[in-house]
């Protein structure tokens, strides 16, 4: 594998914010969630859960719910107001005042021709969905008390509301409450409390099934408003509820971070005829309140209070036991929010509100692996920048001198030019910007930092020359058909010559810099690319997607390497292809050219092209294997892919220019640390 100097960085205090809603759509298989800060990201459930998307939040804005309308996303907050986004631009197309004061909840009916939204003011309003824009149509009956949860029927003609201590069915037609369902409060002490409906579900037969924060789940008819049956399940909050396509299935999240999966079937073997509504099976995923649950196709999806996304399939939709029918859980985001001046030995984290520039340590000792070196020098951080305005920050760079760093929101972009003297830093905003340059998805510098590139609209990208006390205009790179999705990776070569850019349609184009054109198209792959990197003396384009196969292609050529061919045609070894994270950083080790160093985030690879290819046979992870033969034995056991882990729970790992390795960790319990405490739970034997 080599030795390397290794920086371990774990002062990125990076910390997500907690999950409150989702949406999945059946029809794309997309799964939209929405955060505590406002923001909304987009997983794709066709390529191995990969978030292809994030919409960043704003400080003003809070989504408490989420609804899909064919291919359009909608979110209603406590802030009254309906956004419909812009998934091509990743941005908020408009926003609605719908002037009922904090909405509750957002819902479709299944024609995707209406929307509904719950009001504080005990309104149910109604809006028409039309072409470009949603159209305010009616309220219906007005309630004493808040709305807090709505389901509509599937024939569009009712919908349920739940609210304090009832749930109101109305007719759709008429707007008229033509059922009060009457839930019962809490037992002892918790009886003079109000019960909050927090979910409601309306099935096709007119069955209502409910959830609330005395902690039940009750079923019942709509047609007659009677109670059927009453599942006690916690002493807490029921907070959501999710109900299966054919409808035989509803699970429930509660504040206690279970998940509890309620079945349509017969209570017993001898009474086939008639089900009922029983309660199979409890799954204890999460630590804190599970605030948002979908049922889908072969699994149930949940997130909450303690931040990460849980996939949990449902092992009897599979056949045998597999790579996809194990549990994941979606800790970090697929995308980087760290940059490396590999020159200058310095690192840039990004937060939504603001950026961190830090000085890696430094240290003179010598040892032998595994031995920590005392630090001559101390990591320091040189500068907090504030981004400006409500709109969080979406993208970020540092140029690899150390000399420039830009961020982007969705409203603007800001350049600053940096100058450090020993332990002092000075930094100067670029005040005139190009008019062309609004806003970007993705932002970097060329390797001598003389230009930077912005990922824009419509899959283009604007070059801009830098000087030293400005930044100029040079010309935009405009692909002339095929997507017009958003760019999320860009990468350039070290000559100066090659920039290409990935899409989340699944297109990656190299453009020459020398003559401002479209080289050439890589041939499109199935699967989205999570990350890529340009080799510093061959020009050869690594590039490894979602489903974590890896590519190697030939700029120069146009086409693939027979090092990529080669290992096509032999396949990828199966503990490789069943990890369940995707990699979301390449470099490259400019001492020695056969090696390529990539990352997800349980281990650091790296890829030496001089050794052969593991077959199935092979012992994959044969680190402790190598160290315990000898010599002579340890070249027929070689292999190209060698493991690190190490390190565990990564967001970073780059090589610097001085051949040293930063590997940039965020411990996961770091971050459940930071989370507020549970809610109290009995433990056995206590």
């Amino acid at each position: 594998m080599g030795e390397f100097k290794v920086h371990r960085v774990r002062f990125f205090d990076y910390m997500p914010t907690a999950i409150r809603a989702m949406a999945f759509n059946a029809h794309t298989e997309r799964l939209a969630l929405a955060r505590m800060d406002g923001s909304v990201e987009i997983f794709n459930f066709t390529d191995h859960y990969f978030q292809e998307k994030v919409i960043p939040g704003k400080d003003s804005r809070s989504t408490e719910s989420l609804c899909w309308v064919g291919g359009r996303l909608f979110s209603a907050g406590l802030n009254g107001e309906i956004t419909e986004y812009d998934l091509e631009n990743l941005r908020p197309k408009y926003s609605l005042e719908a002037y009922g004061g904090p909405i509750w909840t957002i819902i479709s009916n299944t024609q995707g021709t209406q929307l509904a939204i719950g009001c504080e003011d005990g309104t149910v309003k109604l809006f028409e969905v039309l072409e470009e824009h949603i159209q305010f149509e009616r309220n219906l009956d007005r309630q004493k008390g808040r709305i807090i949860s709505l389901s509509w029927h599937p024939s569009g003609t009712h919908i349920a509301a739940g609210m304090m201590d009832m749930i109101r069915v109305f007719d759709v037609p008429t707007g008229h409450a033509v059922q009060r369902l009457l839930v019962d409060r809490g037992f002892g002490g918790s009886k003079s409390q109000e019960t909050v409906v927090w979910s409601v579900a309306f099935l096709s037969d007119h069955t209502v099934v409910s959830g609330d924060s005395a902690g039940k789940v009750q079923v019942w008819d709509g047609h007659t408003g009677t109670l059927v049956k009453t599942h006690l399940v916690t002493k807490w909050d029921v907070l959501a509820l999710s109900v299966s396509k054919d409808e035989s299935s509803v699970v429930a999240g509660t504040s206690e971070g279970t998940v509890i999966q309620f079945q349509f079937i017969a209570p017993t073997l001898h009474q086939q005829q008639d089900k009922e509504w029983v309660r199979t099976r409890t799954f204890k995923n999460h630590t804190h309140d599970v605030r948002a649950l979908a049922e889908i196709e072969t699994a149930i999806v949940s997130g909450g209070m303690d931040t990460h996304l849980v996939v949990r399939p449902l092992l009897e939709k599979f056949d045998e036991k597999s790579h996809a029918s194990g549990l994941r859980k979606i800790h970090f985001p697929h995308r980087n929010l760290v940059s490396c001046a590999k020159k200058a030995g310095l690192l840039l984290f990004q937060f939504p509100g603001q950026l961190e520039l830090w000085r890696l340590g430094d240290s003179d000792g010598h040892g032998k692996p595994g031995d920590r070196l005392p630090l001559k020098r101390k990591p320091e951080k040189l500068l907090l920048l504030k981004r400006k305005g409500e709109d969080h920050i979406c993208c970020s760079a540092l140029s690899s001198c150390g000399g420039w760093l830009a961020y982007s929101t969705v409203s603007c972009v800001r350049i600053y030019r940096l100058q450090t003297d020993n332990n002092n830093i000075s930094i100067t905003k670029v005040s005139k910007l190009p008019k062309a340059l609004r806003s970007a998805h993705q932002l970097c510098f060329s390797s001598d930092s003389s230009k930077m590139f912005a990922a824009s609209s419509q899959s283009s990208v604007l070059v801009i020359a830098l000087t030293q006390s400005e930044c100029k205009y040079v010309h935009t790179l405009k692909p002339k058909s095929g997507s017009r999705q958003p760019i999320h990776l860009m990468t350039t070569s070290v000559d100066g010559k090659w920039l290409a850019a990935a899409n989340s349609d699944c297109e990656i184009r190299v453009y020459n810099l020398q003559k401002l054109k479209l080289h050439c198209i890589v041939p499109v792959y199935g699967s989205c690319p999570s990350a890529m990197g340009i080799h510093p003396t061959t020009n050869n384009m690594t590039v490894v997607h979602a489903d974590q196969q890896l590519f190697e292609y030939s700029i120069v050529e146009k086409q693939y390497t027979d090092w990529s061919r080669k290992l096509q045609k032999q396949g990828l070894h199966n503990v490789w292809l069943d990890r369940d994270t995707p990699v979301t950083h390449v470099t490259f080790n400019p001492k020695n050219p056969n090696q390529v160093v990539l990352h997800d985030m349980h281990m650091f690879c790296i890829i030496d092209q001089s050794l052969p290819l593991p077959d199935q046979k092979t012992q994959f992870y044969n680190q402790m294997t190598l160290r315990s033969l000898s010599e002579q034995e340890r070249p027929s056991h070689l292999h190209a892919f060698k493991i690190c882990k190490t390190f565990q729970d990564l967001l970073c790992v780059s090589l610097l220019d001085d051949q040293s390795l930063v590997v940039v960790e965020r411990p996961l319990l770091a971050i459940t640390s930071q989370l507020p405490a549970p809610v109290r739970q009995k433990k056995f034997a206590t």
